[in-house]
C-alpha cells in the first residue's frame, strides 16, 4: 500500500474520477480517497508511478508521499 499527495482534489466527483483512473490501471485496486487531506491510499502491485502517471493524466496532479 502507498499513499499519494493529490492536488486539486476538492470535491466527491473528484474523487470519483481519481478512482476511477486508479481502476483504468489496476481493476483490482483498493483505493481510499481522503478529500480534507488530499490523499489518496491505494493497494496495489503496480508500481506507485505507473498510479501517479494515470492521476496525473486524469487532470489531478500527483505524487508519492515520503515516509519517515
Amino acid at each position: 500500500m502507498y499513499e499519494l499527495q493529490v492536488e486539486k482534489m476538492t470535491c466527491g466527483g473528484c474523487a470519483s474520477r481519481v478512482t476511477r483512473a486508479v481502476l483504468a490501471v489496476d481493476d483490482t485496486a483498493k483505493v481510499n480517497v481522503d478529500l480534507r487531506n488530499k490523499t489518496v491510499h491505494v493497494e496495489s502491485d503496480l508500481d506507485v508511478d505507473v498510479v501517479v502517471s494515470a492521476i496525473t493524466q486524469a487532470g489531478y496532479p500527483a505524487r508519492a508521499c515520503v515516509r519517515d
